[in-house]
């Protein structure tokens, strides 16, 4: 048997990164790079690509999802609109007047845009999570928080996390109110493991992962060790339901499509708005 002697690995000297600028590191590729997949070939998607579509949104995991869609080239704008809805509203509605909002703020802002032109395609999200007694949990403001909040999600039922996406294009006629707009709002059902360890928790806290997300873990990395089992979406829970995001794309070009057609006369001779 050897003598060798295991040395304890040295304490980091950098202290780590506050809760409100925690942005966690992205691991670093191994081996080549695989290659992409090709483009969805879709009619709505097709119509917008090369086109100006914007992503209302600052979240890395957001731009991964909405880039399988086959949208590599879209811009990030995210809106400036204070998301200070009341708490009192519930989760369905917090959510989808908050992503709407997120939409509606970053159209205002570029529907005038002369150097890049009108935007073709504007896309919001926003993701809460909900305990089993109904509150909205935020994003950890300390470590403290974090670990309460985690261990009330493992000792406490079955929580809900839901998404609201908004997606809206410009119309091309004067028809009011100058846009199409759809949204939709999806759940998913999370149950974390109740077998999980105080200890994992804090080993989990401290990797600093789940600091700038709500409820305070990624279900895409690391944070998959505390779930037992999910009902629903998993890109849901991750930030940006995808097949709920192709089909509002789907709906609002629809939509642009249909302001292109021609006007109907009636039997007047004037003019009248075609049915839709």
């Amino acid at each position: 048997m050897s003598d060798t002697k295991y040395m304890p690995v040295p304490a980091p000297t950098e202290p780590p990164p506050s809760y409100e600028n925690s942005k966690p590191v992205p691991p670093k590729p191994v081996g080549p790079p695989l290659r992409a997949p090709l483009p969805l070939d879709l009619p709505a998607l097709n119509v917008v690509r090369g086109k100006r579509v914007i992503l209302a949104s600052a979240s890395p995991r957001r731009k991964q999802l909405l880039a399988l869609l086959g949208l590599p080239k879209f811009e990030i704008i995210p809106s400036t609109t204070p998301e200070n809805l009341s708490k009192s509203l519930s989760p369905f509605e917090y959510v989808l007047q908050t992503a709407t909002q997120k939409a509606l703020s970053v159209y205002a802002r570029e529907i005038n845009n002369e150097e890049l032109g009108e935007p073709t395609l504007i896309i919001a999200a926003d993701t809460v999570v909900v305990a089993h007694n109904g509150n909205i949990l935020e994003k950890p403001r300390s470590e403290k928080q974090h670990i309460d909040m985690l261990t009330s999600l493992r000792d406490g039922e079955e929580h809900k996390v839901y998404s609201a996406v908004a997606v809206m294009t410009p119309l091309e006629s004067a028809r009011d109110p100058g846009y199409a707009l759809e949204t939709a709002v999806e759940e998913t059902t999370v149950t974390f493991d109740k077998a999980v360890t105080n200890e994992l928790i804090i080993a989990y806290v401290k990797t600093r992962e789940g600091a700038d997300k709500a409820g305070g873990y990624g279900i895409q990395g690391i944070g998959s060790i505390l779930i037992e089992k999910i009902d629903g979406s998993f890109d849901n829970v991750v930030g940006l339901p995808l097949r709920t995001t192709l089909k509002l794309i789907e709906k609002v070009m629809t939509h642009a499509d249909d302001d292109e057609l021609p006007a109907e006369f009636d039997e007047d001779g004037e003019v009248e708005d075609v049915a839709l």
